[in-house]
């Protein structure tokens, strides 16, 4: 059955495509005439006879119709590229959304009073204790101490610690779209 099916398949293309190649050329034709160059070229009579005419005029609404659905199948595949891009797009939005709340996250668990201590302490004992803590605490409070004490501080601790508190504030601090 299937060797059957695909050669009716088959069939119907064939004749689907002869169909569309000879509509096309009964409206390239014009008025159904033949142009001079391609009548010599295939030696074709320059004028259509009321047979073939005859023909086109049948086959025309079976050529619209395949125009039809070639144009709905390449509709549906845009249409599925555009659903696709959406869902990327989406999934750029929430991740983008869960940037801005671990933003938040971050400056609001710096409380002024954890700041203002670590503003008065000195900045060696500063950074061996902001080495210490979580990463995120740590540049939260950094990030809230002047620019003075947070470079003093930042420069007393060892250079991984401070270049990776250095990175999650820049994170932070960055007032463009991460995306």
């Amino acid at each position: 059955m299937p060797q059957r099916r695909f050669t009716t398949d088959r069939r119907r293309a064939k004749q689907g495509l002869l169909a569309i190649a000879f509509a096309g050329l009964c409206f390239a034709s014009g008025a159904f005439a033949v142009s001079d160059s391609f009548a010599q070229a295939r030696k074709v009579p320059t004028r259509l006879t009321d047979e073939v005419r005859e023909f086109c005029a049948n086959i025309i609404d079976a050529a619209r119709d395949r125009r039809y659905a070639v144009q709905a199948q390449e509709l549906e595949k845009l249409r599925t590229e555009i659903d696709d891009r959406i869902a990327a797009l989406e999934a750029k939005r929430a991740e983008y959304e869960d940037w801005l709340k671990r933003r938040e996250q971050v400056i609001d668990s710096a409380e002024d009073s954890i700041v203002g201590i670590y503003a008065r302490m000195r900045p060696d004992a500063a950074a061996e204790r902001l080495e210490k803590m979580d990463a995120m605490l740590a540049a939260a409070i950094v990030l809230k101490l002047n620019h003075r004490q947070a470079g003093v501080i930042l420069n007393e601790m060892e250079a991984r610690a401070a270049a990776r508190l250095t990175s999650i504030i820049a994170d932070v601090a960055k007032s463009e779209n991460p995306t």
